[in-house]
């Protein structure tokens, strides 16, 4: 019988979270998935050749979909160990340990930028700081595809070994969203809800540089 491993505490911090989380992660990705309902692909248009930044990319839910179009990834996250597996499933894909609040590539260096359930660990005063890198490393004309989660409590999530934690999150009122993105002088192209009855529980936005 496996040992209980006890922690001193339940709830952490993003890059803490999801190291221990990530052996566990890609059970849920057809649960991830329904928050999007296959939309967020469809808002790239052609990528064949163009260079994508998924930045939050956790195991790489994003990434076989967007190499079929052709694209050309690289993908960056705050958790050794959910790069760890992602690596192991893209052995192609170029992958490095970053944050969307200092995002480790030049200025101009990417056709796109994608970050889903990435904002929902930020707090509304790091908002903007995030989208200006995110402008910062987009080429002139750029995509930024972001997705923001109906999410006003953490959930627990389940461990092997280790019992239930919580990855400290913060809800955002899809108008301030915008707010920050234009504030960082992006122009909204599209923006859709996806919906459960009359609540909304994703916000997916592209805008462009």
């Amino acid at each position: 019988m496996s040992k209980l491993i006890r922690y001193k505490k339940t709830v952490y911090d993003s890059d803490e979270g999801y190291d221990l989380y990530a052996q566990n992660y890609d059970e849920k990705l057809e649960f991830l998935n329904s928050f999007e309902k296959r939309k967020i692909i469809d808002l790239f248009g052609d990528v064949k050749n163009k260079k994508v930044l998924d930045i939050g990319c956790g195991t790489g839910r994003l990434i076989s979909d967007l190499l079929d179009r052709g694209a050309i990834i690289t993908g960056v996250d705050v958790s050794k160990n959910m790069l760890e597996v992602a690596r192991k499933k893209f052995p192609k894909v170029h992958f490095i340990e970053g944050d969307i609040r200092k995002i480790p590539f030049k200025d101009d260096s990417f056709d796109f930028v994608i970050a889903t359930f990435v904002i929902v660990h930020l707090q509304q005063c790091e908002l903007e700081k995030a989208f200006d890198e995110v402008y910062r490393v987009l080429k002139p004309s750029g995509k930024f595809i972001l997705t923001n989660i109906n999410q006003k409590k953490a959930p627990k999530l389940k461990v092997k070994n280790i019992g239930e934690i919580v990855i400290k999150s913060y809800y955002h009122i899809p108008e301030h969203v915008i707010e920050a993105l234009n504030n960082c002088r992006f122009s909204i192209e599209d923006e859709d809800f996806i919906n459960e009855g009359d609540v909304w529980v994703n916000q997916i936005i592209r805008a462009v540089k």
